[in-house]
């Protein structure tokens, strides 16, 4: 069975198949399903192991789970790192007459998956996709989290979504930090700038708008003077990314409007500091140019997720320059 993950989220009991598959790019989601699964199952056993460790020992582990004393402490298994190859594994399990609960877990998995397609159409199982969190769930979650702070303004509320960039596993990070810095629960906005190390941020995001309005010479001189960390090049990416969606979003309304008046229409609306660049940005890039950037990107990251060996800091430097070219062709 498919469940939503936003159910599973509100209440992990929601499931009830003995065998789980939780898979998506949100890596943050998925943490926080995980410690809700330890939650609830606070007084079972957890054991946690990766599909490498199992393949290797199965029949130990199948064992393991066939035998259940009815003296025993119930477990629950967490299998991290699955792919196509976990379904020999799957295919010699028989619950059916114990309560042992297995979740397995992985990134994302494409429709071709044997793994993702047994899991949909298994009547005995659930599976749970976990997909990117939009900018509403982001500051859901972090009125959510923050409840009883105060100082949580909506520039504050802003600051702290735009910074994770719609990155769950991130703001799960950015919102400790806050909880541990404002130990009094009163939210100081300049503290907050000076804690969320925007500054890194406002780099990449003066070299995305330069890049995206075509300005080969700003460009260039900001890819000198930018640290670009080779561990954050996917969120690089997202950055560029959501700046192509909201550039494709506006070159979808009627070309005599009025620009303020597109710019109202944009859910969720441009920051207002970022309105005199996107303007500039809007008058260079069409559909077509837009699809063009968006194969880009793709391939980029398809690239840098399949090859570890490769540098991804010359990769993530070149595509901006591929997106300077575009905006000026």
């Amino acid at each position: 069975m498919i469940y939503k993950s936003y159910i599973v989220e509100n209440n992990i009991e929601t499931i009830k198949e003995h065998l789980v598959l939780i898979y998506g790019e949100n890596i943050g989601l998925i943490d926080d399903l995980k410690n809700k699964i330890k939650f609830q199952n606070k007084q079972n056993k957890i054991l946690n192991f990766d599909q490498e460790l199992v393949m290797n020992k199965k029949e130990v582990i199948q064992n393991e789970l066939q035998n259940l004393s009815l003296f025993e402490q119930k477990k629950i298994y967490f299998i991290n790192q699955v792919n196509d190859k976990i379904l020999g594994f799957i295919d010699d399990l028989d619950l059916r007459n114990n309560n042992q609960k297995i979740y397995f877990f992985s990134q994302i998995l494409e429709k071709k998956s044997k793994l993702r397609s047994f899991f949909e159409k298994t009547k005995e199982c659930a599976i749970v996709p976990c997909y990117l969190d939009n900018d509403v769930g982001i500051k859901k979650i972090v009125t959510e989290k923050l409840k009883g702070f105060s100082g949580l303004t909506p520039q504050n509320l802003n600051l702290i979504a735009e910074n994770c960039n719609l990155n769950r596993a991130k703001l799960n990070n950015e919102i400790e930090k806050i909880k541990t810095f404002f130990k009094d629960k009163i939210i100081d906005n300049k503290k907050l700038e000076t804690l969320l190390d925007l500054r890194i941020n406002e780099d990449f995001s003066q070299l995305r708008d330069a890049a995206f309005s075509g300005n080969k010479t700003q460009t260039n001189k900001l890819l000198d003077d930018t640290v670009l960390e080779q561990d954050k090049n996917i969120y690089y990416l997202n950055i560029l990314n959501q700046r192509l969606a909201k550039l494709k979003e506006i070159s979808k309304l009627p070309k005599n409007e009025n620009i303020e008046l597109k710019l109202e229409k944009l859910k969720p609306p441009i920051f207002w500091k970022d309105k005199p660049q996107f303007i500039v940005q809007s008058s260079k890039w069409n559909q077509n140019k837009l699809e063009q950037m968006q194969n880009k990107t793709f391939s980029f990251e398809v690239l840098i997720k399949s090859n570890s060996l490769i540098n991804k800091n010359i990769l993530m430097k070149k595509l901006i320059i591929d997106v300077c070219n575009v905006a000026n062709s």
